[in-house]
């Protein structure tokens, strides 16, 4: 094709630089943005050389591509995340949630308040967070709530309210309130977020003590609640870190296509909770892992002090396979290591959960690290900088992104320390992010095989139980009608188990007058597998019918002695509460005994509720079709063209029966025809 020979010239000219390259299809639609160090080895890495399944359908889509030089692989960098964001390209890896993650503010104004918001601005505010979810941060303001008397009103009222007599709020709508009063209770939140719950806690108990001596049992069970908050709240964590600072630590794993990325909050040097993301990704796996980082701090402008990484190589697993979180002490004397390892892997469960009950985490205590961070910084560092060499020369060499540079970039473009660790606690914690994110790709993937196993499996043991050979097709049929109006029928077809709507008909029953589902069984069979004969369409293994004794006659008659079809026909028969009770089979309707808790029956239950679904929606569409053309095509003076004018304007019959004469008027209709168009559909009775 000519766009190769154009993708050829193209290759040849490509710079030794770093940049961006935008791949188009043949619209000209930019399906995928990435970036490389060297521009000319990356790009041709596309067209040469073999692929997985994902990158070969993204590399069949490409007829042209574009690229933008950069000074630095920082640039780059940025100038990606820009142009995903601005282009949104279907290959790439795409921040998908809309909202940000949330966070806790104290507002800059005369009488500040405590809120839970998902904008981080630069309005003078104090900003805590962030926080994993929407759920630990209500909690969090609602303990504090409980123990700091900010205003909690968002307009001022004229009186005191309940939160004043409760003690939550020092009343500023009636009384003058220092600033400085204001200042003690920020600072004195901003200490309890940043780890100082303890020292609130003892002083808690310690008033406690006295208003029980006191006997003033009201207060204290109040000032006991409080201290049985602080402990289901703040004793979240479950990995202590030598010193307090913020991290964010971050895991990949790649399986089949997909990618999981897993982003560990380790605040105050504790581990408090955990985010996960699952994508399918098309392009390098570590440089789409890099440009996810991007955008998440794009969207995130709130930065920890310290971003944890995973080398490109190795992602935190033993040779086991098994996560490790080693907590290593050094003695001078010794001049050795020695390592208490704790395995941990967290439930792959949605970044929705709550942030609550640390059973449910996982994750066990680990005790705290005593190197200093200078010792483990250094050892990090020289580490770091040995190992990278090699992966830093092959990454070179294909023009990818390798773990040091990809480091390096994000550091200098966010301004705050990214390490690739490789060896210690920092190690540990990344490797342990790595294997959360094979643990929620292995679960992923065996929901699907499960899925899979119900299904076929449910399909080859109802063959089983009718006797077949094989059951991977079934067509079902149903009817509907009231009382003979407006009947149709409706066809569904599952394949091994699973709907394929790609293939479901409707029919419009034409020479069936009258509520006979008989005749509409027959008619509908007989449309279908003419047209199934006519056109060697694929045949079915079974063909199920919404019915008894009476349905599997008239359809097996039709397939049998017109048409020369000799294919298996079972009805479902339904109870009186509208339950698939019963399978029967052949023209004498012969009963099959199927558990009611099988997967087989579990499978009929979903065929025959499926059909009745896509006929009576189908049914429901017809007759207030009917039921339009009824009532406004028998007044005289309305042909088609008005009536979807009306239709239109109005947008219902009701709409229009409620209009008045003067509403009609800017349709061009007089008020003589108006007039008869009101009289007449008041005539009709209620609009449906």
């Amino acid at each position: 094709m000519d766009y190769m020979e154009n993708i050829r010239n193209k290759l040849a000219l490509l710079p030794d630089l770093p940049g961006c390259y935008l791949m188009k299809n043949e619209e000209g639609t930019i399906i995928y943005v990435g970036k490389a160090k060297v521009l000319k080895n990356r790009v041709r890495s596309y067209f040469t050389g073999s692929h997985n399944g994902k990158t070969q359908r993204l590399v069949a889509n490409i007829t042209d591509f574009e690229y933008i030089v950069t000074s630095s692989n920082m640039e780059a960098l940025i100038l990606e995340c820009n142009l995903i964001k601005k282009h949104m390209p279907r290959y790439n890896v795409l921040l998908k949630d809309d909202k940000t993650f949330p966070y806790l503010k104290i507002t800059n104004e005369a009488h500040p308040r405590l809120e839970v918001t998902r904008r981080v601005i630069k309005d003078k505010a104090k900003y805590f967070g962030p926080y994993p979810n929407a759920y630990a941060a209500h909690q969090t303001k609602k303990l504090l709530d409980r123990m700091y008397p900010l205003r909690k009103c968002g307009v001022m009222p004229k009186e005191v309210c309940l939160y004043y007599h409760m003690g939550q709020c020092l009343a500023p709508c009636e009384k003058e309130v220092p600033k400085s009063a204001y200042e003690e209770i920020t600072q004195s939140i901003a200490g309890f977020l940043g780890g100082g719950h303890e020292a609130v806690k003892k002083d808690l108990q310690q008033k406690m003590q006295e208003a029980a001596e006191e006997l003033y049992f009201e207060r204290a069970k109040e000032l006991r609640d409080q201290i049985i908050h602080i402990d289901a709240l703040m004793e979240k964590q479950k990995i202590n870190t030598a010193d307090t600072k913020d991290r964010d630590v971050f895991g990949y794993a790649v399986d089949k296509g997909w990618m999981c990325v897993q982003i560990l909050y380790m605040r105050q040097g504790k581990m408090i909770q955990r985010h996960s993301s699952v994508f399918p990704f098309y392009g390098e796996a570590y440089s789409d892992f890099i440009s996810y980082v991007a955008q998440y701090y794009s969207e995130n402008p709130a930065l920890p002090q310290e971003i944890l990484l995973p080398d490109t190589l190795l992602e935190g697993a033993d040779k086991s396979g098994k996560p490790q979180l080693a907590v290593s002490g050094e003695t001078e004397a010794a001049g050795a290591e020695a390592a208490l390892e704790a395995e941990v892997v967290l439930a792959a469960e949605d970044t929705g959960e709550a942030a609550g009950s640390a059973a449910d985490s996982g994750m066990t205590e680990a005790a705290t690290a005593v190197r200093t961070e200078s010792d483990e910084a250094a050892l990090e560092a020289a580490a770091q900088a040995d190992a990278g060499e090699a992966a830093a020369a092959e990454a070179a060499a294909e023009g990818t992104v390798d773990a040091a540079g990809g480091a390096a970039a994000l550091q200098e473009w966010l301004g705050v320390k990214v390490l690739v660790p490789q060896r210690g606690l920092k190690k540990q914690m990344v490797g342990m992010a790595c294997q959360n994110g094979r643990v929620a790709l292995d679960e992923k993937f065996r929901l699907i095989e499960r899925d899979e196993e119900r299904t076929s499996g449910a399909a080859i043991s109802l063959g089983q139980s009718l006797g077949l050979e094989s059951l991977s097709r079934i067509e079902a049929f149903d009817n509907s009608n009231i009382q003979g109006t407006n009947p149709v029928s409706a066809m569904v077809v599952f394949i091994d188990g699973k709907p394929a709507r790609k293939e479901y008909r409707k029919y419009k029953v034409r020479s069936v007058q009258g509520p006979d589902d008989y005749e509409t069984m027959r008619e509908v069979i007989r449309r279908r597998y003419e047209r199934v004969l006519k056109e060697n369409l694929p045949q079915p293994d079974l063909i199920v019918v919404d019915g008894g004794k009476g349905q599997i006659s008239s359809a097996i008659d039709i397939l049998q002695n017109e048409l020369g079809l000799y294919i298996p026909v079972c009805g479902l028969v339904k109870d009186d509460k509208h339950r698939t009770a019963q399978l029967l089979v052949g023209d004498s309707a012969e009963p099959v005994q199927l558990a009611r808790d099988s997967q087989e029956f579990y499978l009929l239950q979903r065929i025959q509720d499926e059909v009745h679904r896509f006929a009576i929606t189908f049914h429901r569409e017809q007759r207030g079709k009917s039921m339009v053309t009824s009532k406004l095509d028998s007044i005289p003076g309305i042909g088609d063209k008005r009536r979807k004018l009306l239709l239109k304007h109005f947008g219902s019959l009701k709409k229009i029966k409620e209009a008045s004469i003067e509403d009609f008027r800017p349709l061009s209709i007089g008020d003589k025809l108006a007039a008869q168009i009101l009289d007449a559909l008041k005539d009709e009775g209620p609009s449906l």
